[in-house]
C-alpha cells in the first residue's frame, strides 16, 4: 500500500478503530499494540476486497481483537472504558445529572449480550451503517439491525426509570 494512501486511512479511521479496539482490550495501551499491528499488516499489503474500505478496516479490527482474546483466554467488560468516556474521561461531569444518566447507561450496556452491545457501540459511537456492521461482524445484515433494535429496546426499558426520575 503506497504511503500517502496509507497515511490517508490512518488520517480518517486511527481514533475509531482505537475506541473499538479499546472495547476488547479494556487498556490503552493493548489497543495501540492492536491499531499498529493492523496499519502494519496494511503497510504491508493486506489486500482491501470489500464495498467499504471502513468496513474493511473494522472487520480486520475486529478479527485481530478476537485473535488477541484467543490468545489470553480472558474477556475484559469493555464498559468501564464507555464509563469513562462518558464520564469526560475520568473526569467529574459538572452536571451531577449527567454523571448519573452516563454511569446508568454504562451498567445498563454491561447487561447486553456481546452481540448485541458491539453492534451499539459500531453504530452509535464508531457511526458505521449497518452495512458496514454486516460485513464488520460477519454476519447478515437483517441480523445487524435485529440486534441494535433488540439493543435499544432493551436499554429504553432499563433506562426509562432513571430517565424519569431526572425529570
Amino acid at each position: 500500500m503506497k504511503d500517502h494512501n496509507l497515511e490517508r486511512l490512518y488520517d480518517a479511521h486511527a481514533s475509531g478503530l482505537f475506541h473499538y479496539l479499546v472495547t476488547f482490550t479494556k487498556t490503552e495501551a493493548d489497543a495501540r499494540d492492536l491499531l499498529q499491528e493492523l496499519f502494519i499488516r496494511l503497510a504491508r499489503g493486506v489486500e482491501m476486497d470489500l464495498q467499504s474500505e471502513k468496513a474493511f478496516l473494522y472487520r480486520l479490527a475486529h478479527n485481530l481483537a478476537i485473535d488477541w482474546l484467543r490468545r489470553r483466554k480472558v474477556r475484559w467488560d469493555s464498559e468501564e472504558q464507555l464509563l469513562k468516556e462518558l464520564d469526560g474521561g475520568g473526569q467529574r461531569a459538572a452536571d451531577p445529572d449527567a454523571a448519573l444518566l452516563a454511569r446508568g447507561f454504562a451498567d445498563a450496556m454491561k447487561t447486553l449480550p456481546d452481540e448485541q452491545r458491539t453492534i451499539v457501540q459500531l453504530k452509535l459511537w464508531d457511526g458505521l451503517t449497518f452495512e458496514e456492521i454486516a460485513e464488520t461482524q460477519g454476519i447478515p445484515l437483517n441480523t445487524a439491525a435485529s440486534r441494535y433494535r433488540y439493543a435499544l429496546e432493551k436499554l429504553r426499558t432499563l433506562l426509562r426509570p432513571l430517565y424519569e426520575e431526572l425529570q
